[in-house]
């Protein structure tokens, strides 16, 4: 069986089972992170054969999942660091609603090698700039702040209310950690992310 046309099957599979699971346990606002957002891109970019909606997700995920992936890996050795995967050692969640937040862990890796096989689109970098800026405020105005006991309801979406599910940051008032975040992203990672996949990856097409 061709290697892309394998993948396209297991991820499929994984994704049949993801989105109902998660929809019954989070609802749909969790697919507001950027995380979840990036495997229904990615669905969609395997099908089509698209390589701009898998570079949009490589330019938006790479940098954020490996930091991820770090904190992870701390947290294993139970070293807390910035807190983003402590919600994976949550024993009030079951070992396999957690198994499949491992996505995280393994979604980077499969992104390069999509671009890799692909090309990587340079339209990238504006294309999830856009969504960005269309999701941020979107999270900030309207979902779930940081709250002391969230439960299985999904807050401080994709981190705009600090670090901290359970607390808001207080390094800086509220509309200054946004506007942080809503032009930082832009500037500090998907900027950089966009470079060096130029540099790596051949052109799409």
């Amino acid at each position: 069986m061709d290697t892309l046309l394998a993948i396209k099957l297991a991820y499929t599979a994984f994704m049949a089972v993801l989105i109902p699971v998660y929809l019954r346990q989070y609802g749909p606002t969790n697919f507001l992170y950027f995380c979840d957002l990036a495997l229904l891109l990615t669905l969609a970019g395997l099908w089509l054969d698209n390589p701009l909606l898998i570079s949009m997700c490589a330019v938006g995920l790479l940098l954020p999942q490996t930091l991820w992936v770090i904190d992870y890996i701390f947290n294993l050795f139970g070293l807390h660091t910035t807190g983003l995967t402590d919600y994976m050692f949550d024993r009030e969640r079951s070992r396999f609603l957690r198994g499949l937040s491992l996505f995280h862990g393994w979604l980077p890796f499969l992104l390069v090698y999509l671009v890799w096989e692909m090309g990587y689109d340079s339209r990238a970098f504006l294309t999830w700039t856009i969504v960005s800026c269309i999701v941020l405020p979107v999270c900030y105005l309207w979902m779930p702040k940081a709250q002391p006991d969230p439960g299985m309801t999904p807050v401080n979406i994709n981190l705009v209310w600090g670090f901290d599910d359970r607390k808001a940051q207080t390094w800086m008032s509220p509309h200054a950690w946004f506007a942080l975040l809503f032009f930082g992203l832009p500037v500090g990672v998907y900027w950089p992310t966009h470079l060096l996949l130029q540099f790596f990856f051949r052109p799409a097409g």
